[in-house]
């Protein structure tokens, strides 16, 4: 998509949910290079897994920063899930329910709201 269309939506979607600020819209970067940011508060990479990762509701501290990371269509790699862990992310679980790319980033944004 282009960078104008992205921010278009964008406005579009403050002015919907009557919020008063704009989203920052950063260029792409590859996974390694996010991965390798600094960051000041937690880091999460929530993916299908094991099945023994912590909720991240449990796990997140209310009203510090997260970063959290959802995984492309068809998840992440088990080397990029290892990569992430190097660099301190926590593997969490967004619940039983197999979620698609769009609504898991959506289920993690109101699970912090929440929690908040």
């Amino acid at each position: 998509m282009k960078t104008e269309r992205l921010i278009k939506i964008l406005v579009a979607a403050m002015k919907q949910s009557l919020k008063s600020w704009l989203p920052v819209l950063h260029e792409p970067v590859t996974f390694g290079e996010l991965i390798s940011r600094k960051f000041p508060g937690q880091k999460f990479i929530a993916y299908c897994g094991t099945g023994s990762e912590d909720l991240l509701q449990n796990i997140y501290h209310p009203g510090e920063p997260a970063l959290i990371l959802i995984g492309p269509e068809g998840d992440f790699s088990p080397d990029e899930v290892a990569q992430a862990v190097k660099e301190n992310f926590i593997p969490v679980s967004l619940g039983s329910s197999r979620l698609r790319t769009e609504t898991a980033g959506v289920v993690a944004c109101v699970t912090v709201q929440i929690v908040n």
